[in-house]
């Protein structure tokens, strides 16, 4: 960069995601330790839930002066500067030219411990740690180093960050609302182990002398004593998530029944009761972490963010509240009273308002280029397709840098796959047997092509590494064209085939398909009276009638 006096670096911080983080409060993300995945890949997941439109972005590598600064603005308003490194690293959405990844759930936790005069929401220390550290040891150390010195802004966080070696989970809280610095405890997740959260807290007890493996901010017990949160003489042993996140019924109901179904589905041989997540009193958490019955390769991930409770008792497919066609989509507001009761839907891993999610891996036997993959997929994970994107890539898909949410584009990929997402709801049952098969053909040629695509940009890098990188950035670019356009097609066909309620055959011929007899069933116990015919029409007719 070139040499001036003072220069101040305005921080990207995902663009339209920092413009609305108040709404980013609903997340869904999986931890998986090299040991639990099936080719010894590093893999977190992050799904970010919110009503808006994500831009991908990207941010390349820089050398800076030692006067520069960066600005820390929020909505267009410069709140404060820090320092800058000498060097930056390279950041492509949330991973960075090193593998380093990085995502989150909002836990919120004692929103009295949120301060008013910290300068670093938790979107700017994701995007800085990123920036500024090349393994997960060492985001952990500049993110806690960064709270320490400018303050925390946002309210109770979990961070999931991997590298090629390890997984950790962090979570962190404010020190008050006129306090500089952060509570915060980080444990790295055991090889072999496989770890989950969902916007509430999960770290509870923890060693206090294993530095290899657990780290936490001096005063994590000692000012939980002095605000009153915990009696150190009442016996029970110290943990930060009862401590700094107390649950209610309706919190277990929003978050842990999301952890419950990431464990049941990874490890069906053991028993997680419901009782946790359905709010019995006394019933016993989930543990932070567990080993999985199989060990998971991307594919099994990208499942896994896919889940509405099929099968089980809370299946949202299924009941009167699914509709005709089952639509496991229910709309905000999440919970209401009636007749001074209170009541929730289930919050679902796979949700409508999903803006953008994401599924990394970070491999420690290939070169950091071709190593670090950046699985990304806009709109409802249920309904998205995962484009592979490598940490070294240099540019972002026009596609997936345009568009907003008040003005509808075909241009952007986001409003693309959230009309086929939104034209599903019309015959759910139907219309997601046709999206999951595009679906399933496009991701498969993905993950069947990763290696021969690897291979070649591994013998370009040998070779030159730009032209490795240019390989691999079009690679992505193209791909993303591709599946864009295969999305516009595809919502093209739904409103063909399914047009005014018909269903067209193989032939184009409209098809009268009614409804499901146990929607049908549902009708008339509601409404018993209403459609029912007199049975006289089923012996003679009107003119035979004596009158």
């Amino acid at each position: 960069m070139f040499p001036i006096h003072r220069f101040f670096l305005t921080v990207i911080i995902l663009g339209l995601l920092a413009a609305t983080a108040p709404w980013l409060s609903a997340c869904s993300s999986l931890l998986v330790s090299k040991g639990a995945s099936s080719d010894g890949s590093v893999i977190i997941t992050y799904a970010c839930d919110g009503e808006f439109h994500p831009h991908l972005t990207y941010q390349p590598a820089a050398d800076h002066g030692p006067d520069e600064g960066v600005e820390i603005s929020r909505r267009g308003e410069v709140k404060g500067t820090i320092p800058q490194v000498p060097h930056t690293y390279a950041v492509y959405g949330l991973i960075n030219e090193h593998q380093l990844a990085i995502g989150e759930t909002t836990f919120d936790g004692r929103k009295e411990l949120q301060s008013r005069v910290g300068l670093l929401h938790y979107w700017t220390l994701m995007r800085l740690a990123l920036q500024r550290a090349r393994t997960a040891r060492e985001a952990i150390r500049v993110m806690t180093e960064l709270v320490e010195q400018h303050g925390y802004a946002s309210t109770g966080e979990t961070f999931s960050i991997a590298d090629p070696h390890e997984a950790w989970i962090m979570e962190m809280i404010g020190p008050g609302p006129d306090a500089i610095g952060a509570i915060w405890v980080a444990r790295r997740v055991p090889d072999g182990f496989v770890c989950a959260h969902a916007n509430a807290s999960r770290i509870g007890e923890f060693p206090l002398d294993d530095p290899a493996n657990c780290l936490y901010s001096p005063n994590i017990i000692s000012f939980a004593v002095e605000q009153g949160f915990y009696d150190p003489d009442s016996g029970e042993p110290f943990r930060f998530n009862r401590t700094y996140h107390p649950m209610t019924p309706q919190s277990l109901r929003y978050t842990a029944t999301r952890v419950w179904s990431f464990f049941r589905r990874m490890a069906p041989s053991q028993v997680f009761p419901p009782d946790y997540h359905r709010g019995v009193e006394g019933a016993e958490p989930y543990p932070l972490w567990i080993r999985p019955d199989q060990k998971l390769g991307v594919a099994d991930v990208m499942a896994l963010m896919r889940d509405h409770y099929e099968g089980t008792p809370y299946d949202m497919t299924q009941g009167v509240d699914a509709g005709p066609f089952g639509s496991p989509n229910r709309w905000r507001p999440m919970s209401w009273t009636m007749d001074d009761t209170d009541y929730t839907w289930e919050r679902p891993i796979s949700t409508q308002q999903t803006g953008f999610s994401f599924i990394s891996q970070s491999r420690a036997w290939l070169p950091d280029e071709i190593g670090g993959v950046y699985w990304y997929g806009v709109d409802d994970t249920y309904t998205t397709c995962y484009i592979p994107f490598y940490c070294c890539c240099t540019e972002v898909p026009p596609s997936l840098a345009t568009g907003r949410l008040s003005e509808f584009s075909w241009d952007s990929a986001w409003w693309v796959f959230n009309f086929v997402a939104n034209f599903a709801n019309l015959k759910y049952s139907y219309m997601i047997k046709d999206i999951q098969a595009v679906q399933q053909a496009q991701e498969q040629e993905f993950v069947t092509r990763q290696p021969a695509v690897e291979k070649t940009a591994q013998a370009l890098l040998e070779q030159d590494r730009a032209a490795a990188m240019r390989y691999l950035t079009d690679y992505s670019l193209s791909h993303t064209a591709l599946v864009t356009e295969r999305w516009r097609a595809l919502g093209e066909y739904l409103i063909t085939r399914y047009n005014d309620g018909y269903v067209q055959d193989e032939n184009h011929r409209p098809r009268e398909v009614g409804y499901p007899d146990s929607w049908l069933k549902n009708v008339l116990q509601l409404r018993p009276d209403q459609f029912r015919l007199p049975r006289w029409g089923k012996d003679k007719l009107e003119k035979d009638l004596p009158y």
